[in-house]
Order: C-alpha cells, then structure tokens, then sequence
C-alpha cells in the first residue's frame, strides 16, 4: 500500500498488511505534528501534495528498498490536508526476517520520502506561517510549492 489520503492514519492496517509468517521483525515509523518548531508554538500544518506523482515515487522506494534489502512487505500512507498537533502525517511499515535489514531500510525510506516525493508543508505558528520542508525539491522555508 502506498497512499495520499485526506483520512485519520491508523498503524494497525499496515501492520496488518506487512507481516509474513518469515519475518521476525516489523518496523513500524509515525511522523507525529509537533507542537514547538524553531522556538515557535506551532498551531497546526497543512500538507499539499501532487498525489499521483506522489504515489509513483512512494512505489519507487518501496522498489529501491526491495533491492537493497530483505524485505518482505513495506507500506507508505501520508496525510494531506489541515493536520493538528499530535496527528499523524506519515506511517511506514516494513517487514522483514531480521530486525536489522526492517530498521534500515524504514529509515531509508523516511529519508527518501522527503528527497524525493512531492508533498510540501505548511507550518501555521502564532503569528505566521511559512512553507517550511522541501519535498523533491520544492518549496522552503518562506515560500510557497509550485505545484
């Protein structure tokens, strides 16, 4: 499963979706909207994302992790819309017979993600706001995507 949705992310689907019987470890990585960034009271994102183009590259990692390592089910699910403190954004999960290659390849996947999938974020603090991550090479800190 690889996924833009405007839907509340649950872990336990994708959990679900990635265990095999063969796989003794599964990973499982929450992006969670804090509530402080840059000594600013954060009071809520808004993500943006090009979703068809967004799934195809989130498709590609999950292909780059397969060749890298031994997994056996990887799944990406990434929220778009207005995100509170404490919400969910992303999940991924990744399976694999040993703990090692299901970490590595999790964290491979969280820095590929914001490398090189198109979803930007807006972070609304008190007393402003600011496109501040780019994702795949769009949008920072002051300025708005071009999508």
């Amino acid at each position: 499963m690889f996924e833009i949705t405007r839907e509340v992310l649950e872990p336990r689907p994708l959990l679900d979706l990635v265990r095999e019987d063969e796989s003794g470890a599964v990973v499982l990585f929450c992006g969670v909207v804090r509530g402080q960034n840059q000594r600013r009271k954060v009071l809520y994102l808004e993500y943006d994302a090009y979703a068809p183009m967004a799934v195809k590259e989130m498709r590609k990692i999950g292909e780059e992790m397969r060749s890298r390592w031994p997994i056996a089910g990887v799944a990406m699910r990434h929220r778009i819309g207005r995100l509170e403190v404490g919400e969910t954004s992303l999940i991924i999960a990744v399976s694999a017979p040993h703990r090692q290659d299901a970490f590595a390849a999790c964290h491979y996947a969280i820095d590929r993600m914001k490398e090189a999938v198109p979803i930007w974020k807006k972070e609304v603090w008190e007393g402003g706001e600011a496109w501040v991550e780019s994702h795949a090479g769009r949008g920072s800190e002051g300025t708005s995507p071009d999508p």
